[in-house]
């Protein structure tokens, strides 16, 4: 049993076929600039990550140059408690 569609019917059915792809056509576009701005800002941490890392080991350089061969440092002393 087959139940043919009238005109109308056919053609309420392509505007709301219309109207669910116009209504994910949006969504794609609002999801595609989130990614694009997610994008950015990853790029941008990641290059605040590298020059922190590298701010990190200057001043770990800095420390060892400035501290007594073979003298005690703090990161080495045992605390009272042990």
């Amino acid at each position: 049993m087959t139940h043919e569609l009238s005109p109308a019917e056919l053609t309420q059915l392509v505007e709301s076929l219309e109207s669910r792809l116009a209504h994910q056509e949006h969504w794609l576009d609002t999801l595609d600039q989130a990614v694009i701005q997610q994008e950015r800002r990853l790029e941008k941490l990641e290059q605040l990550s590298g020059l922190m890392r590298e701010r990190l080991r200057e001043q770990h350089q800095a420390l060892q140059a400035h501290e007594p061969q073979g003298g005690q440092r703090l990161e080495d002393d045992v605390p009272p408690h042990y």
